[in-house]
């Protein structure tokens, strides 16, 4: 039984508010925000958002991929109960929520990549296994990084499905007893805009767009200086969930904001949502044109999944886009130390088109882990189309590697790595390294060894997704009642219709795991890196186990 387990394992390898959206800009005369600003309540604000870099200024910057930033929606779906879905967990996911060691020499350029090798047994086929980590090291200092001004255009889905509990599935039941049980994603995502809000400056400019079935500029970008941002929290605060989903309609309306497009700033669309349209995006081609044809004018997208129900399929395909990230929300204090940790960043690519050329008679590249477009790529080129600025600690960088297996088709050691990109002004860098495999089995750093455990358990937890879904009934196939027509200033009322489902649409599906992937869960977990918690953690509870330690559990268990 041990031999077939480890054969599969090593073959997987957002009422009232409404009427006040109008007027949320009345106030923001330029003299009288000017007065208010010289009052100091904001300077203050200012002041205090420049401390943690002083207090830092010997640390160093790494970069990170774009593309997803965390796996959240992953282990909060498990933790719940639920069956995630296969595109929740994503390799460079988990890469982020970890910090790698990335040993370099010296570096004076912009981006500086290191190397580590190592090699294993296949724990079947006997073949050795070669691996390269590529570091994603730079020059960059703290208190040397200063992002540019910011255009911050927030586009917030207020659909239906936005006032159900965030750790529950909007199909899955009473949606009015859901919402009145608990915290809501429309709140949780109201708070989130409040915490954004705290990290611009006086010269940056913020501006919001709200979408149900159709789009409303509640908030034109205007620059944060001339704006009662005390005025624009409580109506953000207030905002309430109503009507159908129409994401084509509300991103349309956010580039509306950026036709005078500064060059000299960021420029960015944050676009909040649990992800379930059920209106306007039955097309894929939409929404993912306009991001991408944005992205080509440099406006770059930000996409921020609410709720254990977000649904990553779309999202994930979206956000491999040249300058696009996204995150995933479940909790409003975790979600707050992350802004306040790495909103700058978030917002700041730094590292464009990004090729990874490999010359060698002896090796090829085989698979790639930890970059969006992991399978595109050819034997000798990995291309790479974003990497963002990332904080280190302890001389590791956060999210900080990418992974490289190879496939040996000759007898030679070396091979030769050429690195070249652009930086955010479009002009061209890049620089080669040899670097040799050693005989024998072997992790030359544990940065290296690191990348490939997590790179295992991703594979892992994909294979499981795939098979366990296969018998998961989730389509949502019920009408959903219309709602009431409010007078609304921004929104024409909604059509009055029976639900249409869409593909993106889903109910949950329970969490239930097979005693045959229990018992490869139990094998993986007794050589596995207990530091690693979330990982950890989520092995425990698909094993079944309460334990703390599982070196004693019973395959008749």
């Amino acid at each position: 039984m041990k031999a077939i387990l480890l054969l599969l394992f090593t073959t997987l390898l957002f009422s009232s508010a409404y009427e006040k959206i109008d007027d949320w800009d009345e106030n923001a005369t330029k003299p009288t925000i000017e007065k208010n600003f010289r009052g100091g309540s904001m300077i203050k604000s200012v002041q205090s958002m420049a401390m943690p870099a002083q207090m830092m200024a010997k640390r160093s910057l790494g970069f990170s991929v774009g593309g997803a930033k965390d796996a959240d929606n992953f282990y909060e779906n498990i933790k719940k109960g639920y069956l995630p879905k296969v595109s929740s967990i994503t390799y460079e996911g988990v890469f982020y929520d970890h910090y790698f060691e990335t040993p370099m020499q010296e570096c004076k350029e912009l981006f500086c990549p290191s190397y580590e090798t190592a090699v294993r047994k296949n724990p079947f086929s006997e073949k050795k296994d070669y691996y390269i980590s590529v570091g994603l090291n730079s020059d960059l200092k703290v208190e040397n990084f200063k992002r540019r001004k910011l255009n911050l255009v927030v586009v917030l889905d207020i659909s239906g499905s936005m006032g159900s509990r965030f750790d529950k599935y909007y199909y899955d039941g009473d949606i009015k007893k859901e919402a009145e049980s608990k915290k809501s994603k429309m709140q949780i995502a109201n708070q989130s805009i409040v915490n954004m809000i705290d990290h611009l400056k006086a010269n940056d400019s913020f501006g919001v767009v709200l979408f149900d079935n159709n789009a409303c500029l509640a908030k034109p970008l205007r620059k944060v200086k001339y704006t009662d941002m005390d005025a624009i929290k409580s109506h953000v605060s207030e905002l309430t969930p109503r009507g159908g989903t129409n994401w084509s309609s509300g991103y349309k309306k956010g580039l509306e904001l950026f036709k005078n497009l500064d060059k000299d700033a960021e420029n960015r669309i944050i676009f909040i949502t649990d992800a379930m349209p059920n209106r306007g995006e039955l097309g894929k081609d939409r929404l993912f044109g306009m991001v991408k044809d944005a992205s080509r004018k440099g406006i770059y997208t930000t996409f921020i999944g609410v709720g254990v129900d977000f649904n990553s399929d779309l999202v994930e395909y979206i956000s491999k886009t040249k300058g696009a990230n996204y995150y995933s929300v479940h909790s409003n204090k975790e979600f707050k130390k992350r802004l306040d940790d790495e909103f700058d960043y978030m917002v700041t690519p730094l590292v464009f088109d990004l090729k990874l050329k490999l010359s060698s008679n002896d090796f090829e590249i085989e698979k790639v882990f930890g970059v969006p477009k992991a399978n595109q790529h050819t034997g000798e080129i990995l291309k790479i189309d974003t990497l963002f600025p990332s904080s280190t600690k302890d001389k590791k960088v956060k999210g900080g590697v990418i992974l490289v297996k190879l496939k040996k088709v000759g007898s030679g050691k070396n091979l030769n790595l050429k690195v070249s990109y652009k930086d955010r002004d479009g002009k061209e860098f890049s620089n080669s390294k040899v670097v040799s495999f050693r005989d024998g089995e072997y992790f030359e750093g544990s940065g290296v060894k690191k990348a490939i455990i997590l790179s295992d358990f991703v594979s892992l937890m994909k294979n499981f997704l795939v098979d366990a879904r296969k018998s998961c009934h989730d389509k949502v196939n019920f009408p959903i009642p219309p709602y009431p027509m409010l007078k609304r200033r921004c929104f024409t009322p909604p059509v009055i219709d029976e639900h249409i489902s869409s593909t993106w649409e889903r109910r949950s599906c329970k969490l239930e795991v097979s005693d045959g992937y229990k018992k490869l869960f139990y094998l993986f977990f007794k050589g596995f890196d207990m530091s690693l918690k979330k990982e950890s953690e989520a092995l425990r509870i698909l094993i079944g186990s309460k334990k703390t330690i599982l070196d004693d559990w019973n395959f008749n268990n």
